[in-house]
């Protein structure tokens, strides 16, 4: 049965579908179909997501891969919750929320000391949306992501911009994409309406020889 929230088979969940908490930030849908598209996730994907948040990429990616494996690491107690609530209201079951930081906890979850959703393998791309400190973030996401696999990372600022792009370069990355988000949406005030800009984002992308 379709899932009344998004009868769709495809992506793109508008944002007032998802449940939210003041204060967290929410990957917006127009940044989110961009991550989407570089993520390059197959059927099957093994899917780790850095500082997951609202929870809406691990939300969109499970729908997309129902054969797949999905890691939303989250700090945060309540935002933790926030993202298994939003996975039940899209009946999404193939997430599993580890509530660590980053990249302290990256070494467990690769190597599982029970039986769980993640037992399977490496992943194949690892999204960064948070953690610190950056570099050792990515570092140790890099050294997690299986052969040919993909890490993707989001910044919006000039700082991690820089600190990313240096890094892939260092490590060698294949294939290095840089893409920047320039979103207007139209909104209504009154009996006017217009256009407002959505704050840009950078989405950086790399592969793993």
């Amino acid at each position: 049965m379709a899932d009344p929230l998004w009868p769709y088979c495809t992506p793109g969940i508008p944002d007032d579908r998802f449940e939210r908490l003041p204060g967290i930030p929410m990957t917006e849908l127009e940044v989110r179909m961009l991550i989407l598209a570089q993520l390059r996730l197959r059927p099957d994907a093994v899917l780790w997501d850095i500082g997951a948040g609202t929870g809406t990429i691990p939300v969109e990616v499970g729908q997309l891969c129902p054969g797949g494996q999905i890691v939303a690491i989250e700090r945060d107690e309540e935002v933790a919750g926030l993202i298994r609530r939003n996975c039940q209201r899209f009946g999404v079951k193939n997430v599993s929320v580890v509530e660590g930081s980053a990249p302290d906890c990256l070494g467990a979850i690769a190597a599982p000391s029970g039986g769980s959703l993640v037992d399977r393998s490496l992943p194949d791309c690892i999204l960064i949306e948070g953690g610190q400190p950056l570099q050792d973030v990515l570092r140790s996401a890099w050294d997690y992501t299986r052969p040919g696999g993909r890490i993707v990372a989001t910044t919006s600022s000039l700082e991690g911009l820089y600190a990313i792009s240096e890094f892939l370069a260092e490590l060698q990355a294949r294939d290095i994409e840089v893409v920047q988000s320039a979103i207007n949406r139209l909104q209504r005030r009154g009996i006017r309406q217009s256009f407002s800009a959505v704050n840009p984002t950078f989405i950086l992308s790399g592969e793993k020889g």
